[in-house]
């Protein structure tokens, strides 16, 4: 057996889609001479309004980051009390709910998709649930139909974590327009960015007008209604989100092309499986993640992740620990492992390998025989 080649460069998860530099600079330019480069400047206007046609969304607020867009949206909505939501997710859904004196409630996921189970969010609803807040993971929309009916029949706000779905449509439908808000982040690690960044599509005009508010301190024609934070996009990040919107299509094919190399690639090595594309669902490749099962594979996942950093690899334990897991929240009753069964099983099997339109067919060839190198490794020195 061949020993497979060691990446010379690191090999990251993923890496920014950057925009041409003489464009750029013509950008910075232009922001130079208007000398405005916050407060909702013309950048930051013209984004909104290339985001809204983009997303095919009705009403768009840009802001600094994903995170701040969720504990505004809290603040619009009017959250109380306990919110429902998942324990797959990065850090920063369950702390916008604790950062807004949310209660959260954890719900376990479906195995096929990772995403919030419909089927086990009622028995959770209480008299103090105020909403259900379910996240679109690795880009994979929720079963937003009976989310929607269970809202409705209970009086719940539903606020979406879009954070990996930019983008993303279901039948046709852009991902932005179901729920009250949803939330979508423009970190320079996601498909579309404005090197950091973050924004809300809202439901309805009057959401938008007190998303506005809430991101500008509170201001409201100079009345402040309400306190706000300083969540505002400056002008500069804008500017490089209408660029790197310029390239967010070309970016996906080239992901997709990728990722159907990934599963042709990994379809016949023992103990490794990967979710397929959804029927009705215009996918945006934002991640590539496979489960691995130790006993058919012969390492488990930390085992292969240890592995593949010897080859320069570096993938990521996507989502690990659970938020259920954090030192802050596993006191809560929701989080006892015995509520959330299949989290903790993926949790403890998910790997996200390189994903990024500026690998090759090589690179992803490469990671490939290395996975398979590694397995047959594993099993030989086993029989020895």
């Amino acid at each position: 057996m061949s020993t497979p080649q060691y990446f010379i460069k690191p090999l990251y998860v993923t890496q920014p889609v950057l925009p041409d530099l003489k464009e750029t600079y013509k950008m910075i330019e232009g922001i130079w001479q208007s000398k405005q480069l916050s407060n909702n400047g013309p950048m930051v206007q013209q984004l909104e309004k290339e985001l809204e046609k983009f997303l095919g969304v009705k009403y768009f607020s840009a802001l600094c980051n994903g995170t701040a867009a969720l504990q505004i949206a809290c603040k619009a909505l009017k959250l109380t009390g306990e919110v429902i939501t998942t324990p797959f997710t990065f850090s920063a859904t369950t702390h916008s709910l604790a950062w807004n004196n949310l209660k959260p409630v954890f719900c376990d996921i479906e195995e096929d998709t990772f995403n919030i189970n419909p089927d086990l969010i009622e028995p959770l609803i209480t008299r103090k649930t105020s909403a259900i807040l379910p996240v679109h993971v690795f880009g994979n929309p929720c079963d937003v139909e009976k989310i929607q009916q269970i809202a409705d029949k209970h009086g719940l706000k539903v606020l979406y974590d879009a954070a990996h779905a930019f983008g993303v449509k279901l039948h046709g439908k852009p991902i932005g327009i179901f729920g009250d808000i949803t939330m979508f982040s423009f970190h320079a690690t996601k498909v579309f960015h404005t090197i950091e960044g973050g924004g809300l599509s809202c439901s309805q005009a009057y959401l938008k007008e007190r998303v506005d508010n809430l991101r500008n301190f509170g201001q409201g024609d100079a009345n402040y209604p309400e306190p706000g934070t300083n969540a505002k996009l400056n002008e500069v990040q804008a500017g490089i989100g209408l660029l790197v919107l310029k390239k967010v299509e070309e970016e996906i094919k080239k992901r997709n092309k990728l990722t159907s190399l990934y599963r042709q690639l990994l379809s016949d090595i023992p103990g490794i499986t990967f979710n397929r594309d959804i029927a009705g669902v215009t996918h945006n490749y934002s991640y590539f993640a496979i489960r691995v099962n130790p006993d058919e594979y012969g390492l488990n996942r930390d085992q292969l992740f240890l592995k593949l950093q010897e080859y320069n690899i570096i993938c990521r334990k996507y989502f690990f620990p659970l938020c259920s897991n954090f030192e802050c929240y596993r006191n809560l009753s929701s989080a006892s492992k015995s509520n959330l069964p299949v989290a903790n099983r993926v949790a403890d099997s998910v790997l996200t390998l390189p994903l990024h339109g500026s690998l090759n067919t090589t690179d992803i060839e490469k990671v490939c025989d290395i996975i398979r190198k590694i397995q047959q490794k594993s099993f030989n020195n086993k029989k020895n």
